[in-house]
Protein backbone atom coordinates (compact mmCIF):
# COMPACT_ATOMS: atom_id res chain seq x y z
CA UNK A 1 0.00 0.00 0.00
CA UNK A 2 1.10 3.54 -0.77
CA UNK A 3 -0.10 6.49 1.30
CA UNK A 4 -1.47 9.29 -0.91
CA UNK A 5 -2.77 11.91 1.54
CA UNK A 6 -4.82 12.57 4.66
CA UNK A 7 -8.55 12.22 3.97
CA UNK A 8 -9.20 15.95 4.49
CA UNK A 9 -6.65 16.85 1.78
CA UNK A 10 -9.13 15.72 -0.90
CA UNK A 11 -12.44 17.47 -0.29
CA UNK A 12 -15.77 16.64 -1.91
CA UNK A 13 -15.80 17.76 -5.56
CA UNK A 14 -12.03 18.34 -5.58
CA UNK A 15 -9.29 16.81 -7.73
CA UNK A 16 -5.63 16.43 -6.83
CA UNK A 17 -2.50 15.03 -8.41
CA UNK A 18 -0.17 12.60 -6.69
CA UNK A 19 3.32 11.57 -7.72
CA UNK A 20 4.42 8.12 -6.65
CA UNK A 21 7.70 6.32 -7.20
CA UNK A 22 7.59 2.85 -8.67
CA UNK A 23 10.70 0.81 -8.10
CA UNK A 24 12.03 -1.86 -10.44
CA UNK A 25 15.26 -3.71 -11.08
CA UNK A 26 16.22 -0.95 -13.55
CA UNK A 27 15.59 1.82 -11.00
CA UNK A 28 12.74 4.00 -9.89
CA UNK A 29 10.23 5.79 -12.10
CA UNK A 30 7.69 8.43 -11.20
CA UNK A 31 4.01 7.96 -11.96
CA UNK A 32 1.52 10.82 -11.78
CA UNK A 33 -1.98 9.98 -10.57
CA UNK A 34 -5.32 11.78 -10.43
CA UNK A 35 -7.40 11.60 -7.28
CA UNK A 36 -10.95 12.93 -7.16
CA UNK A 37 -13.70 12.71 -4.55
CA UNK A 38 -17.31 12.51 -5.73
CA UNK A 39 -20.31 11.74 -3.52
CA UNK A 40 -17.91 10.77 -0.73
CA UNK A 41 -16.09 8.16 -2.81
CA UNK A 42 -12.44 8.52 -3.84
CA UNK A 43 -11.38 7.53 -7.38
CA UNK A 44 -7.77 7.27 -8.56
CA UNK A 45 -6.56 7.11 -12.15
CA UNK A 46 -3.21 7.24 -13.92
CA UNK A 47 -2.82 10.78 -15.25
CA UNK A 48 -2.60 9.81 -18.90
CA UNK A 49 -5.18 10.59 -21.57
CA UNK A 50 -5.80 7.51 -23.77
CA UNK A 51 -5.82 9.77 -26.86
CA UNK A 52 -2.24 11.10 -26.74
CA UNK A 53 -0.79 9.64 -23.55
CA UNK A 54 -0.34 13.06 -21.94
CA UNK A 55 -1.45 14.45 -18.58
CA UNK A 56 -4.97 15.83 -18.28
CA UNK A 57 -4.54 18.91 -16.07
CA UNK A 58 -4.41 22.47 -17.35
CA UNK A 59 -3.09 23.80 -14.02
CA UNK A 60 -1.79 21.88 -10.99
CA UNK A 61 -4.61 19.82 -9.44
CA UNK A 62 -7.12 21.07 -12.05
CA UNK A 63 -8.67 18.00 -13.68
CA UNK A 64 -12.38 18.79 -13.56
CA UNK A 65 -14.54 20.51 -16.18
CA UNK A 66 -16.37 23.77 -15.41
CA UNK A 67 -19.35 21.86 -13.97
CA UNK A 68 -17.12 19.84 -11.63
CA UNK A 69 -18.84 16.63 -12.71
CA UNK A 70 -16.40 15.26 -15.30
CA UNK A 71 -12.65 14.87 -15.65
CA UNK A 72 -11.38 16.87 -18.62
CA UNK A 73 -8.24 16.65 -20.75
CA UNK A 74 -6.95 20.17 -21.18
CA UNK A 75 -5.27 19.42 -24.52
CA UNK A 76 -8.17 18.23 -26.66
CA UNK A 77 -11.17 18.58 -24.34
CA UNK A 78 -11.96 14.90 -23.86
CA UNK A 79 -14.44 14.36 -21.00
CA UNK A 80 -14.35 11.35 -18.67
CA UNK A 81 -16.86 10.01 -16.15
CA UNK A 82 -15.42 10.34 -12.65
CA UNK A 83 -16.89 7.04 -11.48
CA UNK A 84 -15.55 4.85 -14.31
CA UNK A 85 -12.93 6.84 -16.23
CA UNK A 86 -14.85 6.26 -19.48
CA UNK A 87 -14.39 8.95 -22.14
CA UNK A 88 -17.86 10.20 -23.07
CA UNK A 89 -16.83 13.04 -25.41
CA UNK A 90 -13.74 13.87 -27.44
CA UNK A 91 -11.18 12.11 -29.60
CA UNK A 92 -10.93 9.03 -27.37
CA UNK A 93 -14.67 8.45 -26.90
CA UNK A 94 -15.35 4.97 -25.54
CA UNK A 95 -11.84 4.50 -24.16
CA UNK A 96 -11.01 4.64 -20.44
CA UNK A 97 -8.52 6.18 -18.07
CA UNK A 98 -6.54 3.52 -16.21
CA UNK A 99 -8.17 3.09 -12.80
CA UNK A 100 -6.20 2.12 -9.71
CA UNK A 101 -7.58 0.46 -6.62
CA UNK A 102 -7.58 2.62 -3.51
CA UNK A 103 -9.20 2.76 -0.11
CA UNK A 104 -9.74 5.26 2.65
CA UNK A 105 -9.43 4.74 6.40
CA UNK A 106 -8.94 6.85 9.51
CA UNK A 107 -5.33 7.57 8.50
CA UNK A 108 -6.10 8.77 4.98
CA UNK A 109 -6.27 7.67 1.36
CA UNK A 110 -4.17 4.72 0.23
CA UNK A 111 -3.30 3.20 -3.12
CA UNK A 112 -3.73 -0.59 -2.87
Amino acid sequence: MIFLCPANALAEGQSKSFIINQGSTQGSTEQTLIGVRRHGQVYVYINRCPHRGIGLEWLPDQFLDASGTLLQCATHGALFLIETGECVAGPCSGQHLSALSCHEDADGIWLD
